[in-house]
């Protein structure tokens, strides 16, 4: 391929077609899984393959052979890919396969080839591709600023959103980095959001200027009486022909009254769309340093909801049984509470010297942690003036001090 020419940019439909790679490295280990989601039956050519290569091959996503290139190899091929340590073997293999008419990558020097690989990406349906003349990094750098301006909503490939009815989005522990990317994706096409205290504000100034914001916290009439007027204001809203998205820390599954919702959207012939969000039950502790689980020291963890007292006629919880437990107890909701909590583990057998974390506003810039153990922690909470929302995490674990920051 000349220096001068301008590659004509075509998409391969190479599905129950045969690709001949040769060379089983780090090259062929990046191209083969876009090769074999393609459909494309795929032979590799190698003397020695890397793990992953193997891997795939003992899967049998690909057919592979540990052996020297010959000549012949590619003659039955659609396409090929030169991908060898050796320059003269990458160059023997493009030669024959421009007597054969195969079109072929060679990975080491791209314009010698009779095709390029473009950096690509697919972003729901849509598949990118980026050419810049060999230079990789170039192409993958504006690959990734247009996938990201993609994902973010800063662009778009429709001035309609892709869905209907509500979306149920996970907003994440609070950084509004964390937020997943299909969530932002389906954020930047709302009418209509409806946003719980502990979704992340900075993600509502994205917003343009004619969303309709509706801050759940302070819909009126109680707290049983809120969650029915939340539900409502969904149901409106897409009635209206106005896609909504409720945005809720979290995920929306995890003490998050997610399902609530999902039913009376269901009940009134709503589309639902459900997107996950990264809990704060394990994000949290994780940018404490702190693992909710580890080799060797706990073999379960368990999630609970603090909003209730141990004593409280509505608690299901039972107590005495997650103070048997070894593992790690994550408590939500439950700093305010946290002496009661404590006081009913250490009855249930707990020892008193267990370790115990509480973090508050986990993963945001005005994140702090308090170390106590079950002994101490109502007493350490309350002299730090440690509030909602916070993490509290019991157990082993809860030892560990490494700073990943």
């Amino acid at each position: 391929m000349d220096a001068t020419d301008s590659p004509y940019l075509v998409g391969l439909n190479l599905s129950g077609k045969r690709v001949v790679v040769i060379g089983g490295g780090t090259v062929a280990q990046r191209r083969l899984p876009l090769l074999i989601s393609s459909g494309a039956e795929v032979h590799v050519i190698t003397r020695v393959a890397t793990p992953a290569v193997e891997a795939m091959a003992t899967a049998g996503q690909v057919t592979m052979e540990l052996r020297d290139f010959a000549a012949g190899d590619i003659d039955d091929a659609w396409y090929a890919i030169a991908c060898t340590d050796e320059a003269e073997t990458n160059a023997a293999i493009v030669a024959e396969a421009e007597k054969s008419r195969i079109f072929c990558v060679r990975a080491d020097i791209a314009r010698d080839g009779t095709a390029v690989t473009p950096a690509s990406a697919d972003h729901d349906g849509l598949t990118l591709g980026v050419l810049a003349g060999g230079e990789h990094r170039r192409s993958a750098a504006v690959r990734n600023a247009v996938l990201e301006a993609l994902q973010s909503g800063l662009i778009t490939d429709s001035a309609h959103a892709p869905l209907s009815g509500v979306a149920l989005v996970g907003g994440g522990p609070g950084d509004p980095d964390l937020i997943t990317v299909r969530g932002r994706r389906l954020l930047a096409y709302a009418d209509v959001v409806v946003a719980d205290r502990l979704a992340p504000p900075e993600l509502l100034a994205e917003l343009g200027p004619h969303v309709e914001v509706i801050d759940a916290s302070k819909i009126p009439y109680g707290r049983a009486m809120a969650q029915e007027a939340i539900n409502q204001a969904l149901i409106d809203g897409a009635k209206a022909g106005k896609f909504v998205v409720r945005l809720k820390g979290g995920d929306p599954y995890v003490f998050g009254r997610g399902f609530e919702e999902l039913e009376a959207l269901a009940e009134a012939g709503i589309p639902v769309t459900v997107v996950p969000g990264i809990t704060s039950a394990i994000s949290v502790p994780s940018a404490a340093g702190v693992p909710v689980t580890h080799r060797g020291v706990t073999h379960e963890f368990v999630v609970v909801s603090g909003h209730l007292a141990p004593e409280h006629p509505d608690s299901l919880v039972d107590w005495g049984a997650l103070a048997r437990l070894k593992g790690t107890i994550v408590l939500l909701m439950a700093v305010e509470r946290i002496d009661k909590f404590a006081a009913v583990l250490i009855e249930g057998g707990r020892p008193a010297s267990t370790p115990v974390l509480v973090v508050q506003e986990g993963t945001m810039r005005t994140q702090r942690e308090v170390r106590a153990d079950l002994a101490t922690v109502g007493r350490r909470v309350k002299e730090e003036g440690i509030r909602p929302p916070a993490i509290v995490v019991i157990g082993t674990v809860a030892g560990f001090s490494v700073d990943p920051r």
